[in-house]
């Protein structure tokens, strides 16, 4: 009997060393597949991870609002993608990453929502910033064509207030004796020029008194008479006379001496030019002395 157990015994243990050969051998695959499957799991949650990074990227470069929190996101997500590189893969570590993606997730639809009402908001308030800079265009428009009409009005309100002349005549005269004034055609003879003008009536300009300017020219070109230097409206003109009168809309005959300063008159062609209160010229004349 203790023969018969003798002999089973190496065959038993024979078996015995066969199954734990086979179960060593499955422990080994099953723990290679399962390391396998962990550092699979580990690249796609890295994947997963550089995927939401790339979409932060992108917002990042087309948007300006909200640039902080989504470069602040991304920092995150850099971060979680340094640990779980460096970790080894084990199913705590991947669940807790797992988790990690998800809340990412939600963070970034709750970003790109806010996002989307943001740039909504810009799109709506740079459509009233369209519109109102368009009114403010039409307004600026209509004021200077307001500005451009008024102008228009004021010269031509400017021309009809205008006075102008009828008439105007020039004479050479002597002074006599007696204060009378005798009409001469010779230089010699003459010592002074009668300018006589008749303004026409204007019921558009203001009345009040007026100052026309005369201005005599010699044969040599030069002003003849007691010139002065008269500045109107930044521009200036030296004159022979100033003649001043008092203006009532109606049509008016007013006559001035322009004197030869005591030397004789030249020979030749004079002429001579009358200028309003605005300095405009409005009227020319020429005479002759022999």
């Amino acid at each position: 009997m203790e023969k018969n157990q003798s002999k089973a015994l190496p065959a038993i243990l024979g078996v015995l060393f066969v199954a734990a050969t086979a179960f060593a051998i499955s422990l080994y695959i099953s723990g290679k597949n399962t390391e396998e499957a962990l550092n699979a799991e580990k690249t796609a949650v890295i994947e997963e991870l550089e995927g939401l990074k790339s979409d932060y990227d992108k917002s990042i470069l087309e948007n300006n609002a909200l640039s902080e929190e989504l470069l602040a996101a991304r920092g995150e997500i850099a971060s979680y993608i340094d640990s779980l590189s460096t970790l080894k893969a084990d199913v705590a570590t991947l669940m807790r990453f797992r988790s990690q993606v998800y809340q990412l997730r939600k963070e970034r639809e709750t970003l790109m929502a806010r996002l989307d009402s943001l740039t909504a908001s810009n799109v709506a308030l740079k459509s009233l910033n369209d519109k109102t800079q368009a009114e403010l265009e039409r307004v600026a428009a209509l004021n200077d064509s307001i500005v451009q009409q008024n102008i228009i009005l004021e010269q031509e309100n400017r021309i009809a207030a205008q006075l102008k002349l009828e008439m105007l005549d020039v004479q050479a005269v002597r002074v006599k004796t007696n204060g009378d004034f005798k009409s001469v055609q010779r230089a010699k003879k003459a010592d002074n020029f009668k300018v006589c003008f008749t303004i026409r009536d204007n019921a558009v300009t203001k009345a009040g008194d007026k100052n026309f300017f005369i201005e005599v020219m010699g044969p040599d070109g030069n002003l003849v008479g007691n010139t002065e230097s008269v500045t109107v409206n930044n521009r200036t003109l030296n004159v022979s006379k100033v003649t001043a009168f008092y203006y009532e809309n109606q049509t008016l005959d007013v006559c001035d001496y322009v004197e030869n300063g005591g030397a004789d008159f030249p020979k030749g062609s004079y002429m001579v030019n009358v200028y309003d209160n605005d300095l405009e010229l409005i009227g020319t004349s020429k005479f002759y002395l022999k």
